[in-house]
């Protein structure tokens, strides 16, 4: 109707560069790969809404994670209201398999916007629940991820296919996986169906327009000093790094390793872009190559906790590193880490620990004190340069607000100090409340106006030293204990085992005199990321208790408080101790979260932003956020450590990002056009599939405008190898299977099983249930074993792995998974085990075992299993234990076993008949063989062995 096309819609869309997007995608489909940082999810939850307020639709969003659903279902909202658009329905979420079929079938049926993952879209897909005729379009976010085998691609394939005419968007904000591999951009577009990329990096003329024609956000860059302990640690670790790299490259000379640089070293993903190239050679490296690969991961856990534990913690961390790559004590294993040799690493912990304190104290001495400083240390206690950083920038704010009490706009007072983490905002949350309190043993009789006294962070870090003293007291004693629980876990570390531990929090530290202080989301509340950065170790439960009920007696200062004021929240007469914050007088400390720091912006409306560490989606946020709002004046403190790894990760990751957008506006520019993307989908030449052309032998002429079959357990989508046989023009049909994974045919069952998975079912067990069922119901019972397609086509390091999970050695170990397959075929001769290098060559083996073959009843599949009174086949619906007691008979075969089954009711029955009718059953050798085995007397047995 004209008049619902013509109801104005209410966009909040106020940057140039993001309406051209939005009147892009409203007119054509196509990929929009945008910086990170510029409001992706704004673009699509507006472009969402404006198809929502038009009604009548049923649009599909697939990849968002939960906080982006969360995210676009609030913002839906909020615009339905503003637009008061009548038909707007909002987002409906369908996440889950415990939702119905008939509950999704209402909601597809009604209509709406659907935020679906993926499994769940591709079986109402294949299934007939959701017809993709009916669909009026679908929009797919993190679009880097829609590899070739991945379900989304899947989803994509089978929407084009039925429907031509229906939209289709894509988005990104992350543009370097669109560069790797040959044509990447162009693979990448014929994945997605699309022709179309749109490519908006933060140098677009458009972008550059919007964000820096306007008033832009004054920025103060503070380069803060590492103080000279740090810079030694970073070099010497730099140095581990540069020597395992170096190592990594001479023992593996055949290798691309171009890219293994230090400067590569220093971003999350290396130790997996190494682990992936050295993946289909991983069972010929050598100990020491894994373990170098392993210690690459630690290394860089080191650099990264060097910005960000205390120097305390810093030293404790260290100390656990140490304690778990040593040998217990009285071992002759030497299996330390090669970078635990260099110079280099004796500087890290000899510096780390002269940035806590000086001297040597004996077990003794700790003990005597167990809450105190013992006095042969002399504690150091070097603080973050950052943190004196931040409480002058507080005060200048603090005074920028007396002189400027009301500025002219809509900006709160209100203070945002952004972080990387939970427990970096832990730890300022704590810093700020007790940077001006007085430690014990500092005379009051220097200055007797408390305001002089200078911020410190002396307070926590004493506080903390008597922890580590009291800690370090009982860790020598778990120290060969904490070696052997995790010697694995240690070599394998990433940055969240290393983030478990004990969380030790002060009582009720005195509040800040100036602001109060306020965990934004969920940094107060949750657990935070551990101060020590320790391993667990296995001294936790008393050894710890007792040290912290030590460490949270009170203190003369902390008993002065009154109640009420900090970390103590009574429920009785909840009106006089909450209400809502004064958001002219609060500093909100957050960790970046993604797309959700432009809610943090927008809820909190702050004049003052400090970045304590640097992110550069970040800085981008606030150039939207502040060229969106010509009204609020926003000042940006950026902080960071000069000379650093922070420093230059932020820098590489900065080239990185515009080295990828300068590669795909190359290729871009020659990239071929596929014009019909559609020609492949649905080949007209196999409407007639010949199953056999050959009448000699037996064999028969048939021709069949059916398509070829294959059943397949709804559980199955999570691997790639549904979307390939799909691929190959097989009907996929997806049931909910009790008996194997896969039917090709009525007599042909295939259970799959990846390495990982084949472990864990021998492990439990699960395996020999899964193919004796499978060996009762159907004629050809099968076990793929799939391998990974960039991983070695063999069993060697999984056959190492099951043996030195053994405590046993020798002869007397556990059998390997080699020796577990071979019992399996010995218990089931019927199974037959296919072996593929990979998911494509799967897909190739079960079109050649389909070959002449008729298609399996997709209700008779599912009903095996499920009913009791359908047993398999006269053939294979016998009990196995009674097959194997008949096998162990004498003088028995295969064939004997068949017959016997077949013509007798039980073992009993077998053992009570005469020798005559044996002999007519089974032959005259073989009866008379099995009838003088039941027959022969246990008596008569003994009485001859006494005679001879």
């Amino acid at each position: 109707m004209p008049s619902d096309a013509e109801a104005p819609v209410k966009l909040s869309l106020p940057l140039e560069f993001q309406q051209d997007i939005f009147n892009e995608l409203r007119e054509q489909d196509e990929l929009v790969l945008l910086a990170r940082g510029l409001g992706l999810l704004r673009i699509v939850t507006n472009l969402l809404h404006s198809y929502d307020a038009a009604g009548n639709n049923l649009i599909l969003l697939v990849g968002a994670d939960d906080r982006e659903n969360v995210w676009i279902g609030e913002a839906l909202a909020e615009h339905a209201a503003v637009s008061t658009a009548p038909k707007c329905r909002g987002l409906s979420l369908v996440n889950t398999d415990l939702m119905s079929v008939g509950t999704r079938e209402k909601m597809y049926a009604q209509g709406g916007i659907f935020s679906i993952t993926s499994r769940i879209l591709i079986v109402d897909f294949l299934s007939g629940l959701l017809n993709p005729e009916t669909v009026t379009g679908l929009m797919v976010l993190h679009a880097e991820r829609v590899v070739a085998t991945s379900l989304e691609a899947f989803i994509l394939r089978i929407y084009r296919q039925k429907n031509k005419a229906g939209f289709l968007k894509a988005f990104s904000d992350t543009p370097e996986p669109f560069t790797t591999g040959f044509a990447p951009l162009t693979n990448m577009m014929k994945n997605l169906f699309l022709q179309k990329p749109a490519l908006y990096p933060r140098f677009h003329v458009a972008v550059a327009n919007s964000l820096e024609g306007r008033k832009k956000a004054e920025v103060i860059e503070l380069e803060v000093p590492m103080t000279e302990a740090m810079q030694d640690i970073q070099n010497a670790v730099l140095a581990c790094v540069e020597a395992s790299i170096s190592e990594l490259k001479k023992a593996n000379p055949g290798l691309e390793v171009d890219d293994w640089t230090v400067d590569s070293a220093l971003h999350k993903n290396f130790d997996q872009i190494i682990r992936r190239q050295l993946d289909p050679v991983w069972h010929r490296t050598t100990f020491k190559t894994r373990q170098v690969v392993r210690d690459l991961s630690l290394l860089r856990t080191i650099l990264h906790a060097l910005l960000t534990y205390d120097a305390v913690n810093f030293n404790k961390y260290l100390d656990t590193v140490l304690a778990a790559s040593q040998p217990p004590p009285g071992s002759t294993k030497q299996n330390q880490s090669p970078w635990l040799f260099l110079d280099a690493a004796d500087t890290i912990f000899t510096t780390a620990k002269r940035r806590v304190y000086t001297g040597k104290a004996s077990n003794a001495e700790l003990a005597n004190a167990p809450n105190a400083v013992p006095e042969a240390l002399q504690p150091v206690l070097e603080e973050f340069p950052k943190w004196n950083q931040l409480a002058e920038i507080l005060q200048e704010i603090e005074q920028d607000a007396y002189f400027n009490p009301t500025p002219q706009d809509s900006s709160n007072g209100c203070i945002l100090i952004m972080c990387g983490d939970q427990g970096t905002a832990s730890q300022l949350r704590e810093y700020l409340q007790t940077m001006y309190v007085k430690p014990e043993g500092v005379a009051d009789d220097d200055d007797d106006d408390d305001d002089e006294y200078e911020p410190s962070a002396r307070f926590m870090m004493r506080r903390k030293l008597r922890n580590y003293l009291t800690w370090k007291r009982d860790f020598s004693k778990v120290s060969a204990a904490l070696f052997s629980e995790n010697q694995k876990a240690i070599n394998t570390s990433t940055d969240r085992n290393v983030q478990s531990g004990m969380r030790q929090t002060s009582g009720k530290p005195p509040p800040n005199k100036r602001r109060r202080v306020r965990g934004g989301g969920n940094t107060a509340a949750g657990p935070a990321r551990s101060d020590t950065g320790a391993v667990r170790t296995a001294g936790d439960r008393d050894a710890h208790i007792a040290s912290l009920m030590a460490e949270l007696e009170p203190t003369e200062i902390e008993s002065a408080q009154k109640p009420g004021e900090v970390g103590f929240d009574p429920l009785d007469n909840m009106e006089s101790y909450y209400e809502l914050f004064n958001m002219d007088s609060l500093v909100v400390v957050h960790p970046y979260s993604g797309d959700l720091d432009e809610h943090i912006l927008d809820e909190t409306k702050p004049r003052y932003v400090i970045m304590y560490e640097p992110d550069a989606a970040f800085i981008r946020r606030i150039e939207v956020y502040r060229s969106s709002h010509a009204d609020r004046t926003v000042k940006v403190f950026f902080m960071y450590y000069g000379g650093s790894v922070e420093e230059q990760r932020y820098l590489s990751t900065v080239r990185r990002e515009k080295d990828a957008f300068t590669r795909l506006i190359k290729e871009r520019a020659n990239m071929a056009l596929i014009l019909n993307s559609t020609a492949n989908l649905a080949p007209e030449e196999s409407f007639l599939r010949t199953i056999n052309t050959r009448i000699a032998g037996g064999g028969r002429l048939a021709a069949t405008a059916e398509p070829p079959r294959v059943v397949v357990d709804v559980r199955e989508f999570r691997s790639s190898l549904p979307s390939l046989l799909h691929g190959r023009s097989i009907v996929i049909v997806p049931c909910m299977l009790t008996v194997g994974d896969y039917v090709l045919t009525p007599q042909i069952c295939i259970e799959r099983k990846s390495i990982r998975d084949l472990i864990q079912s021998f492990t439990n067990g699960r395996l020999f249930n899964q193919v004796e069922s499978m060996m009762e119901h159907y004629k050809h019972p099968m076990l793929l074993i799939e391998f990974d397609q960039n991983k070695s086509f063999t069993l060697e390091p999984f056959t190492d792995f099951s043996a030195s999970s053994s405590n046993t050695s020798g002869l007397a170990s556990a059998p390997d998974l080699q020796g577990k397959i071979v019992m399996l075929t010995l218990a089931f001769p019927r199974l037959r085990i296919i072996w593929s290098s990979s998911p494509y060559q799967t897909a190739e083996i079960f079109s050649e075992l389909k070959k002449q073959q008729e298609e399996p009843d997709p209700l008779k599949a599912v009903q095996i299993g499920l009913d009791p009174n359908q047993s398999g086949d006269e053939m294979r619906s016998f009990n196995q234990t009674s097959q194997d007691m008949l096998r162990a008979l004498p003088g028995v075969n295969e064939n004997v076993v068949t017959t016997l089954m077949l013509k007798t009711q039980s073992i009993k029955e077998v053992a009570d008949m005469e020798e005559e009718e044996l002999r007519k059953l089974v032959g005259t050798d073989v009866g008379r063989k099995i009838y003088r085995f039941f027959n022969r007397s246990v008596h008569d047995e003994v009485r001859q062995q006494s005679l001879t």
